[in-house]
């Protein structure tokens, strides 16, 4: 990850990908062209030096969300956009994509620099760049302010947490992937030994590493998950609890888990405090993103290097930001109570009675029938949207299936 580490540039190069490209009309009535990725100057003073790309889906809303890619080394904005599988849920429930490209010029192997001071501080550096970008897209495409996220692999995670630790006013989520505490490495020297075997320090010293990058911010704090392959010999498996530590101390929770979850591909996620904080292990995966090829609505991405075929990341983040609206929802199988994650949407098995339970949607999480994201209940297994999560708000639900409620009756 670092610019001189002689372990990632005996890397193989990850295969360069390809975004669509701007289509000829077939008839005069359609638009010249369709949605691409396309680069972004004069976006600021730009003091990381970093190449802007932004994807702006067709039949994008004003006040859509926006979410910031942030690449790992060897890869480039095109490569990550392409293969993370981030634009088929951007065309589908309509976002904005940000994607920051590092210049070999700043960093031998395209990484961020994620273990330099200067550019992960509030206002300087690639973070201040990064956060440029943001500003432009709020300006220039009527981005929602409030619905901003980022996201990022391997030193493009490490810069993800950055960003998080710097700027808690501007995201409202993201998703750490293979990546590392902020503020573990201040240098080239000290990179190495976080990435492995990894640094070992209290939540508390890790959450004031990160309150630190914004000293006196007493706003709200973003929502954190964290992805990491249990077979990552890169950037070692123990800097996924470590991020843990750090971001349920920023949140102020606990690190014992208020739930635990079996997701496919041998994924364990455990979710911590009021679904704040989400850590996903993923059995057997070395360094990179999950993906999932396929048609499915939980499938995503291209296999390749540093994108694992093993679970989609992608769609499960995109939903723990929010951004799948009333859609279908993840599928665990909790193994703990307490605000259990979001369930996919299997087809439903019918049974032979259907069960219908009127109640307040908080007494429907309680006994299993929803779960809560967001400050609102979700029917377990359709994903259905029910309202707030409250003991004022009802909603009637019916059972169609095993583990499998809808709205209505």
């Amino acid at each position: 990850m670092p610019r001189s580490s002689s372990l990632i540039a005996r890397v193989a190069g990850a295969a360069a990908g390809v975004v669509l490209a701007a289509a000829t009309a077939l008839v005069a009535a359609l638009p010249a062209q369709a949605a691409s990725l396309t680069q972004v100057t004069g976006f600021g003073s730009n003091p990381g030096n970093l190449t802007m790309y932004a994807y702006r889906p067709d039949g994008l809303p004003a006040g859509a969300p926006a979410v910031v890619l942030l690449h790992g080394c060897v890869q480039n904005a095109s490569t990550y956009v392409a293969n993370s599988g981030w634009q088929k849920y951007a065309d589908q429930w309509k976002f904005t994509l940000i994607a920051p490209q590092q210049p070999s010029g700043n960093n031998a192997n395209s990484c961020f620099n994620w273990f330099e001071t200067g550019d992960t501080a509030r206002g300087q550096g690639e973070a201040l760049s990064i956060k440029q970008m943001v500003d432009y897209a709020k300006t220039n495409y009527g981005t929602a302010a409030a619905r901003v996220y980022v996201s990022g692999l391997s030193a493009g995670g490490a810069m993800s947490a950055a960003m998080l630790a710097a700027y808690p006013d501007v995201f409202a989520a993201g998703s750490i992937i293979a990546g590392i505490p902020y503020r573990c490495a201040t240098s080239t020297v000290t990179a190495f030994s976080c990435m492995n075997p990894g640094v070992d320090k209290t939540p508390a010293q890790w959450g004031d590493l990160a309150r630190g990058a914004y000293a006196g911010y007493t706003g709200k704090r973003p929502r954190v998950a964290i992805w990491h392959g249990t077979s990552d010999t890169t950037v070692a498996t123990a800097n996924a609890a470590e991020s843990r530590d750090q971001w349920t101390n920023v949140l102020g929770l606990s690190t014992t888990p208020t739930s635990t979850s079996t997701l496919p591909a041998g994924t364990g996620l455990e979710v911590y405090g009021n679904d704040q904080v989400r850590l996903y292990r993923v059995s057997g995966m070395g360094h990179g993103t999950p993906v999932d090829p396929g048609t499915g609505a939980d499938q995503c991405g291209t296999a390749g290097a540093y994108f694992l075929d093993t679970i989609c990341s992608t769609y499960r983040d995109a939903l723990f930001f929010g951004l799948g609206g009333g859609g279908a929802s993840p599928s665990p199988t909790p193994t703990a109570t307490a605000s259990p994650p979001p369930t996919a949407s299997p087809s439903p098995s019918p049974t032979a009675a259907p069960v219908c339970v009127t109640a307040s949607n908080y007494a429907h999480v309680v006994a299993g029938r929803a779960y809560q994201s967001g400050g609102y209940a979700y029917a377990l297994g359709s994903g259905q949207r029910m309202g707030l999560y409250n003991t004022f708000y009802k909603s009637t639900l019916k059972q169609t299936g095993p583990a499998y409620w809808v709205i209505g009756c």
